[in-house]
């Protein structure tokens, strides 16, 4: 996969240096836009992936953006199927949002396709937000929008579900973190009312998606504050870590609980070693301990080597903080402690830090 990614990439690369690159100036003469596009088509696949690329160059620096999603062929206007599977042709073609209207042209070969574009900004579109009071947006901020499907719809849905958006600047700071009209519709089927638009960008950007909550949902995690939607996701606890422990024959807990299990390092995995080593089912409390304290699966294995067998966890916790393991016990033996009680070794291993 890696290694078509990278021929597919030098292929584009190859046609973008051969097709001469516009440059699109806007209202201030110092300043000036770079913009270059890519498309991958697959025949069994509904859509094709857009990648649009924009860098705005100005004397104090540069600007740069990546921008990439699928969309159905037929949105973008005056290009077939078959300009695009054709063994080399040049194309002209537009994607119209309503922030305005993407024009391009480049070549396409094989399914594959690049070039450049140019934005033509919607005054009307402009002029519509400024009469219901967000404010007139700059040129720059239609781009921004129409790269993110920003339109009426997504403007309605925001009023219906009562968001407490008001601000030219908050419509392109969505669009840019990912929320879409599909993300506030399928929010609103699944039962939440966010309304700030903070919160939901927030939700956005760390991966609070529509399957996670319904993969949650599934195992009666319902009607979840936002910030514990954010806070499961950030702890890395999936419905599948949970399904993993359901498995396993454990209950199912609190979102909490499981959060703090995560937090303490303990995985499915772990669970299967010590199952191996004759501890099957253990409480969640011992587990957390055993891993708060360094007891592992090899710990535990060590020591029944040397025939210490189905000890509790209690005393494997106590080994572990005073540092008595298999190896030590080797070493003591070695020096001339054989076959002494665990007790006795650990007595042994605190006198022996004493002298120290």
């Amino acid at each position: 996969m890696k290694i078509r990614f990278i021929v597919l990439f030098a292929i584009l690369t190859l046609l973008w240096a051969c097709y001469p690159a516009p440059q699109v100036s806007y209202s201030n003469p110092q300043e000036s836009t770079v913009n270059q596009w890519l498309i991958e088509f697959k025949t069994n696949e509904a859509k094709v992936q857009l990648t649009m690329r924009y860098r705005r160059e100005r004397d104090s620096g540069f600007s740069y953006s990546n921008t990439g999603f699928g969309i159905a062929l037929d949105q973008l206007v005056g290009l077939t199927r078959e300009q695009v599977m054709s063994s080399g042709t040049p194309v002209h073609f537009q994607l119209k949002r309503d922030a305005g209207t993407f024009n391009f042209e480049g070549w396409f070969k094989e399914g594959n396709g690049s070039g450049h574009f140019t934005f033509s900004p919607n005054s009307s579109f402009a002029s519509e937000l400024a009469r219901q009071g967000f404010g007139r947006p700059t040129d720059e901020q239609l781009l921004s929008l129409a790269m993110s499907d920003t339109g009426f719809a997504f403007i309605n849905e925001l009023k219906a579900q009562g968001y407490d958006t008001s601000t030219v600047d908050q419509l392109v700071r969505m669009g840019n973190h990912g929320v879409r009209l599909e993300y506030l519709q399928g929010l609103k089927s699944l039962g939440y009312s966010v309304k700030s638009t903070e919160l939901v960008v927030r939700m956005r950007d760390h991966g609070v998606s529509l399957n996670f909550i319904r993969e949650l949902a599934a195992l009666g995690y319902t009607n979840l504050n936002p910030d514990d939607l954010v806070r499961t996701r950030d702890h890395g606890v999936t419905a599948d870590y949970i399904n993993e422990f359901i498995a396993a024959g454990y209950n199912r807990s609190t979102l909490d609980e499981w959060i703090t299990l995560r937090d303490h390092g303990v995985s499915t995995d772990f669970v299967t070693e010590l199952k191996e080593l004759g501890y099957a089912r253990l409480p969640v409390d011992d587990l957390r301990r055993m891993r708060d304290h360094g007891v592992s699966a090899s710990f535990i294995k060590e020591l029944k080597e040397l025939g210490y067998n189905n000890l509790p966890v209690e005393q494997l916790v106590r080994l572990r903080d005073h540092g008595v393991s298999a190896g030590y016990i080797r070493r003591m033996k070695e020096r001339g402690y054989p076959d002494l009680t665990l007790d006795e070794y650990l007595r042994l291993r605190d006198r022996g830090e004493r002298e120290q």
